[in-house]
């Protein structure tokens, strides 16, 4: 496939995010290229949800990220919500096809069978710890007859499906950007290809939907460079030529580290509650992509897609820039008439359900109409300012009281719903954790989401200013008492699901 001619054939290209969590900026960033690319080619732009992830992919992630992308003014020619002639788009629909192609591969003797125990593999990994070798499966099972592995898989033993690499040679992966890369064999993990449920993992799923949605260019986050060589593979056993491949850089914060959650807002979402503007936003990402020339900041998508240049990306990573994306925002709400500001600003955070669900929490403590608008100010606020004074009412030390933010905020953020009911059962869940009352606990909280020790009521707040904005506020709160330190991060989040990618889509 040539990568100096796109029209050549008809450009298609995706972007697939997993429905895990809250729909990511990296993922409007990874649509927002491959959007452009696209349309500048005169192509389709499709998007395809990879849930197979069952433990953690919920149809409420989902929902989220379809609004969220909705929101930004994208919009795709085929994926679940509009269909197309290649569907199903999530993954989770197309099991059978994914267990084809592993059989086909088990029979052409490119995967085997993988009877190893979790003990097993973890001895194999605590070996090559303590030696100081690369991390990956020694091959154990590649060596079995298919006599044997037909045997046992018959007698009903679990396996997985493992892809076969190479024991020596190298492949190179020719990105568009980067130019080619190469990988020794040896470095390349025998990677599962189907989990002993029979749900493929990423990597095979992701080949073969890409080749049967004849997807041409792959453009997708460079946390994904080191799966290139499976893949490639993967397109070479099953004898399909490989789609262009580009890996963007991650977007960092203004130190330089990834963008993270854990750090800073990366929720698109995030972004609507405290009211910036899908425009703005998505100018904001298109100058990450292709800078412009000094006083050519402000354009739209058409505008972007007609300079984009996937070979002048640059490849540092673009710092995600907030105070560049204010004044961004501050542009496209001065370029808005007074008739459009009141029509935004009605749709952010005035509509009539919610101005009820306010009205009924706030009749009960107002003496007065002008009562309403002070009592319930935060729940149209971003951030409330909230120092370590604030906090001087409360029966926890400061240790404890870190702990109980920090708690409260990182089991929020793994609860699959975001609602009175989970917010309620996660901070009375902290409580007991940390062996204290309530109501001690209670008064902490409120400062943190309110600025005040008292106010409506707190978990009908939270539902109300949405999962974004309470994770901001917690962090505000922690900040103003030094934050948390990578030890007490390592130590509190234990339990805790891991981060997500920074890309968000794949």
């Amino acid at each position: 496939m040539s990568t100096a001619n796109p029209g050549a054939q008809r450009v298609r290209t995706r972007v697939a995010p997993s429905p895990t969590g809250d729909p990511h900026v990296g993922t409007a960033y990874v649509a927002l290229v491959n959007y452009c690319f696209a349309r500048k080619h005169g192509g389709d732009f499709l998007l395809r949800i990879e849930d197979t992830d069952q433990v953690r992919s919920t149809p409420e992630s989902e929902r989220a990220i379809l609004a969220a992308l909705h929101w930004t003014g994208l919009s795709w020619d085929e994926g679940p919500d509009v269909g197309g002639p290649h569907g199903p788009y999530r993954q989770s629909e197309r099991s059978a096809i994914y267990r084809r192609y592993a059989d086909e591969l088990l029979a052409s003797g490119k995967a085997f069978r993988c009877f190893c125990t979790p003990e097993r593999l973890e001895e194999m990994r605590a070996i090559q710890r303590a030696a100081g070798t690369p991390q990956k499966y020694d091959g154990q099972c590649c060596a079995l007859s298919a006599d044997e592995s037909g045997r046992r898989a018959a007698a009903g033993e679990p396996f997985v499906v493992r892809m076969v690499v190479p024991d020596s040679g190298v492949c190179v992966v020719n990105d568009l950007a980067r130019g080619p890369i190469t990988f020794e064999y040896a470095t390349v993990d025998m990677q599962v290809l189907l989990k002993s449920d029979g749900l493929p993992t990423y990597h095979l799923a992701n080949v073969v939907d890409d080749y049967l949605m004849e997807i041409t260019h792959v453009i997708r986050g460079e946390e994904w460079v080191s799966s290139a060589p499976k893949h490639l593979l993967l397109y070479e056993y099953f004898g399909w030529e490989p789609p262009v491949l580009m890996h963007l850089p991650l977007l960092r914060n203004p130190d330089h580290t990834k963008l993270s959650k854990r750090k800073n807002p990366t929720g698109i979402l995030f972004y609507e509650r405290m009211g910036y503007l899908p425009e703005a936003l998505m100018n904001f990402l298109g100058l990450l992509l292709a800078p412009a020339p000094e006083g050519e900041e402000i354009f739209s998508i058409d505008a972007l897609t007609r300079r984009l240049d996937l070979a002048k990306i640059s490849l540092g990573g673009p710092v995600f820039d907030v105070a560049k994306l204010d004044w961004i925002n501050g542009k496209y709400l001065h370029a808005l008439t007074t008739e459009e500001l009141m029509q935004r600003t009605q749709a952010w955070g005035f509509d009539r359900d919610r101005l009820v669900r306010i009205a009924e929490l706030a009749r009960a403590r107002i003496e007065r109409l002008s009562d309403l608008v002070p009592s319930a100010a935060y729940l149209f606020a971003g951030r409330v300012a909230v120092t370590k004074e604030s906090f001087a009412g409360t029966k926890l030390a400061d240790e404890a009281l870190r702990k109980a933010l920090a708690l409260a905020m990182w089991r929020l953020d793994a609860e699959r719903v975001f609602d009175k009911a989970a917010v309620e059962r996660v901070l009375k869940g902290v409580a007991e954790a940390l062996g204290a009352k309530f109501r001690d606990l209670a008064r902490v909280y409120y400062v943190a989401m309110t600025g005040s020790p008292t106010a409506l009521p707190l978990f009908d707040s939270m539902e109300l200013l949405g999962r974004d904005i309470c994770r901001e506020r917690f962090r505000v709160a922690l900040d103003a008492f030094g934050g948390v330190t990578a030890k007490e991060q390592k130590e509190w989040t234990r339990d805790l699901p891991p981060d997500e990618p920074n890309g968000a889509a794949a």
